[in-house]
């Protein structure tokens, strides 16, 4: 029996130089999908935000420093079909006709390009898309905030940029509906 080893040095952004899978830009998208079969409307659902040709792994809520925000379409350059491609995602699926389901996706990126941001993913049934976004923001606002020890107050957005995106949908009759909203990296 032997071992392999596999080293992978992608150190980017404020990494202090050890080696490891550190992102070095982010996107953010959205998306729903309708069909019979709850797989299949979320992978529509994920066709409609631009990333179903992707395998796409969920990681938790860092942004890592340095780490740029940028277009959809620019990122989305950077990768390949079949591409392993790590995300933070919020998704809701239902198939009551009738109710509206939301997914967002909230970041916060402070003002210092060395300390790390934060990203909340949400989800929620009865909330349109402008609400869970606010909320998504906030909480992700909320989360930088305590780690930067400032006081979660009104006050508490400061040394930071936040913005967020999201996706509302109303559940028709005869199936499911999912919405998605995620942050995708780009290694």
């Amino acid at each position: 029996m032997s071992t392999v080893g596999v080293g992978v040095g992608v150190g980017v952004g404020g990494g202090g130089g050890g080696s490891g899978l550190v992102p070095r830009k982010v996107f953010l998208v959205k998306g729903v999908g309708r069909h019979r079969d709850e797989l299949h409307s979320f992978e529509l659902a994920l066709r409609d935000a631009g990333i179903e040709r992707f395998n796409l792994v969920p990681v938790s809520s860092i942004l890592p420093p340095g780490c740029q925000v940028v277009a959809p379409e620019e990122g989305l350059k950077e990768l390949q079909p079949g591409q392993i491609v790590f995300c933070v995602m919020a998704r809701r699926s239902s198939e009551e006709p009738g109710q509206r389901i939301t997914a967002a996706m909230g970041c916060a990126q402070p003002l210092d390009p060395k300390a790390y941001g934060y990203l909340a993913e949400y989800d929620a049934t009865g909330q349109d898309a402008e609400e869970a976004a606010a909320y998504a923001e906030d909480l992700a606002a909320s989360m930088l905030a305590s780690a930067l020890g400032v006081p979660d107050d009104e006050g508490h957005r400061r040394g930071m940029r936040t913005f967020s995106v999201a996706q509302s949908a109303v559940v028709e009759a005869g199936g499911f509906t999912t919405v998605i909203a995620a942050a995708v990296f780009v290694l």
